[in-house]
């Protein structure tokens, strides 16, 4: 429990694992918080890694996560009103792979022996010390690293489903593993908007909230556009999760190699931000004079 609420500290404040052994030593508050006395000795950047790869290696994030939300849930603070669904690119822990050079054709392979003609090369590699992370497109800037999916309960802001791919999944992919299934509604852009959805919803009796897709033969009505932009304004919510992420938490790039080690960060990401968002919940608002 000690080195939990220390790796809780670490997402809250952003800390690196040697920013967090110097944090535990000097700070009295940080101490305090994990029960640490003055003369106790608090452990190295070192244990707090192993400690992190054991949550990993055992798939105890993701349960911790769990037992979190349960205990926010039987506070009655997950309100159940509906799902907002979305995906934040983040950029991976390495460099971007350089593009290679581009190969020429042998001139014996060319037709009526023409000058080799040069084949451009793609941009598209993928990187050796970070094979898992991938390249993506998004409006019109290329990314290179992974892509979080979250799923958050609307009205009360606590993150109910969250999951880690590399960049290149599509966001429909992972719709399915963040719709809970007990919410009235699930709101998400035009991203997740699949026939097979729309109707796996009705049968489940959630109100389907997706936006509408336009395609060539189909350009969208004028009820369609109005009903785009009252869902938007309802899910515009989920992207201060993505803020909290990125500027709370400093997670504007990943800390680690690989999905899982990443999704082990995400999961205690998500488990700092929702005890965060309980203290909110949870402390009674006083009135101005």
């Amino acid at each position: 429990m000690v080195l939990l609420k220390a790796l809780l500290l670490q997402q809250w404040h952003g800390l690196s694992d040697p920013g967090l052994e110097a944090a535990l030593a000097d700070r009295l508050s940080f101490r305090r918080f994990c029960g640490f006395a003055l003369d106790d000795k608090t452990p190295d950047h070192v244990t707090i890694h192993r400690f992190r790869e054991g949550l990993r290696r055992h798939g105890l994030a993701e349960r911790v996560f769990e037992e979190v939300n349960r205990q926010i849930d039987q506070r009655e603070l997950i309100l159940r009103r509906g799902t907002l669904i979305d995906a934040g690119l983040v950029e991976a822990a390495v460099k971007r792979p350089p593009k290679p050079a581009a190969e020429e054709i042998p001139a014996e392979a060319a037709e009526g022996g023409a000058p080799a003609p040069v084949r451009p090369a793609s941009k598209l590699v993928r990187s050796a010390v970070d094979p898992e992370a991938a390249w993506t497109k998004k409006g019109g800037r290329r990314y290179f690293g992974y892509k979080a999916h979250v799923g958050v309960d609307q009205g009360s802001g606590i993150i109910r489903r969250q999951r880690l791919t590399p960049a290149n999944v599509n966001d429909t992919v992972e719709a399915d593993a963040l719709i809970c299934g007990d919410e009235a509604a699930v709101y998400a852009d035009e991203a997740y908007t699949t026939h097979e959805r729309r109707e796996a919803l009705r049968e489940q009796g959630i109100k389907d909230r997706m936006m509408h897709r336009p395609n060539k033969h189909h350009p969208l009505t004028p009820r369609q556009i109005q009903h785009n932009r009252a869902i938007g304004r309802r899910r515009a919510p989920v992207e201060q999760v993505f803020a909290q992420l990125k500027r709370l938490c400093g997670w504007s790039r990943v800390r680690y190699y690989g999905v899982a080690s990443n999704a082990v960060h995400l999961a205690l990401l998500c488990t700092a931000l929702n005890l965060k968002r309980l203290v909110v919940l949870t402390t009674p608002k006083t009135k101005s004079a």
